[in-house]
């Protein structure tokens, strides 16, 4: 028998999940969960979002960086 390496269960939508409509920008603690220790957003791959709400997200991460609400860069 062999076995399957590297198969791995596709990760679902946490946003689907949770039935959220409209990403905001001003919530800043679900937005960190999305953006890397070097400060870039991290791809669907990785998290596992759906194509419209990464697209959500990436505006909403945007906007709020924009505001000075979360760092462009780490120091």
């Amino acid at each position: 028998m062999r076995r399957e390496r590297g198969r791995k269960r596709k990760r679902v939508c946490s946003f689907c999940v949770d039935k959220v409509a409209d990403i905001e920008f001003k919530n800043v603690d679900k937005l960190r969960r999305y953006v890397s220790d070097r400060g870039k957003i991290l791809p669907r791959r990785i998290t596992g979002n759906c194509a419209g709400h990464q697209r959500q997200l990436t505006v909403a991460i945007k906007r709020a960086r924009f505001l000075a609400l979360m760092p462009y860069t780490t120091e």
